[in-house]
C-alpha cells in the first residue's frame, strides 16, 4: 500500500557557497521576500528562471521546470534569443555541470565532491532550484542528524493520543520529495552516522521509503532525484558505504584554475552581497581582492605565482569561500570605519584570521610569508604595513 504526502514548502535556510556571479540588478526576489537577507536561488533569481523557461522548446524530464540545456545555462551563464542576459551561477568547466545535470536526469544520484568553498552547496541549491523550481528540500548532515531527518518523524501528542495514523506522521524533506517528484538535497553527507546514511540505500536503489509503522510505503514518482554534498578534507569522518557510494554519481567540484577566475569569482560574489547588506561597491576594491586571490592561492599552493619562491601552506583551506568572506567583511570595515573605499587594512584582519588558525605553527608560517614574499613584492608596501600591524 502507497501513501501520498503532503507537500509544504520548508523555510530551511541555506548556506552561501563560494563559486558565484550575481545579477541582482537583473534579478529581484518577490516582494514578500523583499526583506529577506538571503532569498533562496530560485526566489533572487525568478526573472531568469522565468525567462529561461519561457523560450526553453527542449525536451524535458518529467516534473523538471527546465530541460537540461536550460539548467546548463542557468547555471553556467549565457544570453537568450530575445537578448536576456543569465548571470553565471558556477565559474568552472562547462563539463562538470553537464555531468551533473545529466546525472540527475537519470535514476542515479548526485554527489558533489570537493575541498571546502568549492561551492558544493551553492551549486546544488541552484540544481534543484532550476530542476524543481524548489530548493528548499533540505537535510543539514552534521554528527547529530537522526534518522527521522532522512526517513520521517511523528507528532508525538497525535501518535500517543491516537497511535500510528498518518496524521501523527511528518514526512523528511526526502519524502516529500519522492511523493511529488522534486529534488531532494543533503548536505555534509559524510558527516552523518554511517547508520543514517545508510538509510539513503533503499530510498535510492528501490525508490521507495517502507513505513511499517502503518503497513504503507511511499513510492518515488518520476522527477525525484537527490544531491549530496560532501568535502574530500572529511574522509575518515564517516566514509560512505560502498553500497551507498554505488548509488552516487560522484562529480568533484575544483578550485578556480586561474588567479583571474577566482579573482572574478571573489568579485562578483562580493557585489552580490554588498548589495543585500547596503555597502559600497566600486572599482577601487579590485586590487585588495586580487591582493587577497594571490595571497591565498600562493599559500594554498605552496609557490608564488612566478614559480621562483616555495613557501609553506598553514593549516586552513584558504579557499574562495573564505576569500569572499575576508573581502567582504573589509567592505564593511571600509564603510562603517572609513570612507566607503577597501584598503589594505581592510582586509588585513580577516587574512590574518583565515590564514592562522593553529595559533604555533601557522603564525611562524604567516610571519615568513610576510617577509619573505609580500615584503619584497612591488606595489604591495601598503598592505605589508597593514598586515604587520595586524600581526604584531
Amino acid at each position: 500500500m502507497t501513501v501520498s504526502v503532503d507537500s509544504t514548502t520548508s523555510s530551511t535556510e541555506n548556506q552561501p557557497a563560494s563559486t558565484t556571479a550575481a545579477s541582482a540588478a537583473s534579478t529581484a526576489a518577490p516582494a514578500g521576500d523583499a526583506e529577506a537577507l538571503r532569498p533562496h536561488a530560485e526566489q533572487a533569481f525568478a526573472a531568469e528562471l522565468a525567462a529561461l523557461a519561457a523560450q526553453d522548446d527542449r525536451p524535458r524530464p518529467a516534473r523538471w521546470r527546465l530541460s537540461p540545456w536550460a539548467v546548463a545555462t542557468y547555471l553556467l551563464g549565457g544570453t537568450l534569443p530575445d537578448g536576456t542576459v543569465i548571470s553565471p551561477k558556477y565559474v568552472g568547466p562547462r563539463r562538470i555541470v553537464e555531468v551533473a545535470v545529466t546525472t540527475l536526469a537519470t535514476d542515479r544520484a548526485l554527489l558533489l565532491l570537493g575541498v571546502p568553498g568549492t561551492a558544493k552547496t551553492w551549486v546544488s541549491e541552484h540544481l534543484a532550484a532550476a530542476v524543481s523550481g524548489d530548493s528548499t528540500l533540505l537535510v543539514q548532515g552534521t554528527a547529530g542528524t537522526p534518522e527521522e531527518a532522512i526517513r520521517y518523524g511523528w507528532n508525538y501528542a497525535q501518535l500517543l493520543a491516537h497511535g500510528p495514523s498518518r496524521d501523527a506522521l511528518v514526512p523528511s524533506p526526502v519524502m516529500r520529495a519522492m511523493a511529488d517528484g522534486m529534488t531532494a538535497r543533503v548536505e555534509e553527507l559524510t558527516r552523518i552516522p554511517a547508520d543514517v546514511q545508510d538509510t539513503l540505500i533503499t530510498i535510492l536503489s528501490e525508490k521507495t521509503l517502507p513505513i511499517p509503522e502503518l503497513g504503507q510505503e511511499v513510492q518515488a514518482v518520476r522527477g525525484f532525484n537527490l544531491i549530496a554534498t560532501a568535502n574530500n578534507r572529511d574522509r575518515g569522518v564517516n566514509d560512505l558505504s560502498s553500497a551507498l557510494r554505488r548509488r552516487f554519481n560522484t562529480v568533484v567540484l575544483p578550485l578556480p584554475e586561474t588567479a583571474e577566475a577566482e579573482v572574478d569569482i571573489v568579485s562578483r560574489r562580493v557585489d552580490q552581497i554588498g548589495r543585500s547588506l547596503d555597502l559600497p561597491s566600486g572599482p577601487e576594491g579590485i586590487d585588495e581582492i586580487r591582493r587577497v586571490v594571490t595571497v591565498f592561492r600562493e599559500l594554498r599552493d605552496g609557490v608564488t605565482a612566478d614559480g621562483r619562491t616555495k613557501v609553506k601552506s598553514p593549516s586552513g583551506t584558504l579557499s574562495t569561500a573564505e576569500a569572499i568572506s575576508v573581502v567582504t567583511n573589509g567592505l564593511a570595515l571600509a564603510a562603517h570605519f572609513g570612507d566607503g573605499v577597501l584598503r589594505p587594512g581592510d582586509v588585513a584582519a580577516g587574512i590574518l584570521g583565515a590564514v592562522v588558525r593553529d595559533p604555533a605553527a601557522d603564525r611562524v608560517i604567516w610571519q615568513e610569508y610576510l617577509e619573505a614574499v609580500v615584503r619584497e613584492r612591488d606595489g604591495w608596501k601598503d598592505f605589508y604595513r597593514a598586515c604587520r600591524e595586524v600581526s604584531a
